[in-house]
């Protein structure tokens, strides 16, 4: 089942940055692990992931680098010591977050 679109907003942003903490990738692997790892609830065109790509290289999180591979030229991303601490704080949050609304959702004690 796929993500509700407003639901999904805030999270592109950590999901990017997790990704590339494991492997640097290009723009097409990027949006096929992530529709892999998330047996499809999560998806994201190439045409949105480019523009977000930028943004997060604007700000320091990323850097790209050109490689060739099966013949193509291919411009490859990789997570900097910057991207590292802010998906470290962005996974921090998004636990508080995940611990809040459980605690709303079942009803139980507070978290």
């Amino acid at each position: 089942m796929r993500v509700d679109k407003e639901l999904s907003k805030g999270s592109h942003e950590l999901i990017i940055l997790k990704l590339l903490s494991r492997e640097d990738m290009y723009g097409y692997q990027i949006v096929q692990r992530m529709a892999l790892l998330s047996d499809n609830a999560f998806s994201m065109s190439q045409g949105s992931l480019y523009p977000f790509l930028h943004r997060l290289e604007d700000a320091g999180l990323l850097s790209s680098y050109n490689t060739t591979e099966g013949g193509r030229e291919r411009v490859v991303y990789r997570l900097t010591g910057a991207g590292r601490k802010a998906l470290a704080d962005k996974e921090e949050k998004w636990q508080a977050y995940v611990r809040a609304m459980e605690g709303i959702l079942k009803g139980g004690e507070p978290c």
